[in-house]
């Protein structure tokens, strides 16, 4: 089958980029004709809050393939990746959709590919509606995603939110799937144990280490943990956090933080954005993930620690109960005493040093193609 898929790749950092690159190997290791394009310019520097959106990983997850077409601030380079695009004449556009950002772009794709009635358009939604969106984003949500013939989310609650903006929608349901791009166990005999990760990480070899990990959002519920691990302290001392992640303006704040809950010896800020060569030692050096997500549409984060063997424990919004293994910890969204629990019920249970790693079989990368190729069955009326 012909697909043409859009979306950030190396040099572009962070969770999608890697997504993109992976679903690209994915579908090409099924033996699909594919055309894959990628940015010149992503987002001009004033709409990104983080340093940068570029990779600065040595080790970078790259698509030879990519074509660098498209420029967010130049509507010459959509008409032009457009004219691409119908030259390679796809049976499927994956267009896959986090932010209100693109919305001009997409809708710019979406209606130059109407021509082509064999052409379907399927919406990979990241989110269905940008975190703590407002009122305006809602509505050019549903005036780009009503353009698809088929979509498909990651979690029964972004379902749900589809279906609110486009009642006639029929969304595919996939599971995020398991990142294991990270995993250097199977193709690297030194690939790194507890003690060489926290000796590397310069943390402290004793304790019990608790690991954030990714943007810092509010969204992502870090003030939720702060406010748990005094009680977690109080009764298990030798319990640390690490907080590694780029800080989207929210550095100071949180070191003021840090000190007022009286955390300063407990916790440690590493602000910056952890390249992908270094992700394995984090993941190595941490005795289990903590993700108090308010919201969630399907964690990377998440997925790289079940990639990893990393132990999980996250609220509800994170863990939904069809992504759940054995040994995750799960506490009510936005409870930061029921998230209290949880961590010490991690750590006065049995904790294995790791759990088995790996995916099930409803989060596999094939599971989530045959997802995006039943939506694109759809036909245009």
């Amino acid at each position: 089958m012909k697909i043409a898929l859009v979306g950030p790749v190396y040099p572009y950092r962070g969770g999608i980029a890697h997504y993109t690159a992976r679903l690209y190997a994915a579908l090409a290791a099924a033996r699909h004709d594919l055309w894959l394009t990628t940015f010149r310019r992503q987002y001009p520097q004033w709409l990104f809050p983080g340093k940068s959106d570029r990779d600065p990983s040595d080790r970078g997850f790259q698509v030879a393939a990519a074509h660098t077409s498209l420029d967010s601030l130049n509507p010459l380079t959509w008409l032009w990746t457009l004219r691409e695009l119908r030259a390679f004449g796809p049976d499927v556009l994956i267009l896959q959709w986090w932010t209100t950002f693109w919305s001009p772009i997409w809708l710019v794709l979406a209606w130059g590919v109407r021509w082509r009635r064999a052409t379907r358009l399927v919406f990979l939604c990241h989110n269905v509606v940008p975190h703590d969106a407002k009122r305006w984003e809602r509505w050019l949500s549903r005036l780009v995603l009503a353009q698809g013939d088929g979509w498909v989310v990651h979690t029964e609650e972004e379902r749900a939110r589809l279906t609110a903006l486009l009642p006639h929608a029929r969304p595919e349901v996939a599971a995020h799937p398991v990142y294991d791009i990270f995993d250097t166990a199977a193709s690297d005999p030194a690939a790194p144990d507890l003690a060489a990760a926290r000796a590397r990480l310069g943390l402290s070899p004793e304790g019990v280490w608790l690991l954030f990990f990714g943007m810092v959002r509010p969204y992502k519920g870090l003030d939720d943990l702060l406010a748990a691990l005094p009680q977690v302290i109080a009764a298990q001392p030798e319990v640390r956090l690490l907080v590694a992640g780029d800080f989207w303006g929210l550095y100071a704040a949180t070191v003021a933080r840090v000190a007022a809950l009286g955390l300063s010896e407990s916790v440690i800020l590493r602000d910056g954005y952890i390249a992908n060569e270094d992700v394995p030692f984090y993941f190595a050096a941490a005795d289990a993930l903590v993700a108090p997500y308010r919201r969630a549409t399907g964690s990377g984060v998440v997925q790289t620690a079940r990639g990893l063997g990393l132990p999980v424990i996250g609220t509800d919004a994170a863990l939904p109960a069809q992504t759940r293994v054995a040994g995750d910890q799960v506490a009510a969204t936005g409870n930061p005493d029921e998230l209290a629990a949880a961590i010490l019920a991690f750590v006065r249970g049995e904790r294995p040093s790791r759990v088995p790693s790996g995916p099930s079989a409803t989060e596999t990368w094939q599971a989530l193609i045959a997802a995006l190729l039943r939506a694109g069955k759809g036909s245009r009326a």
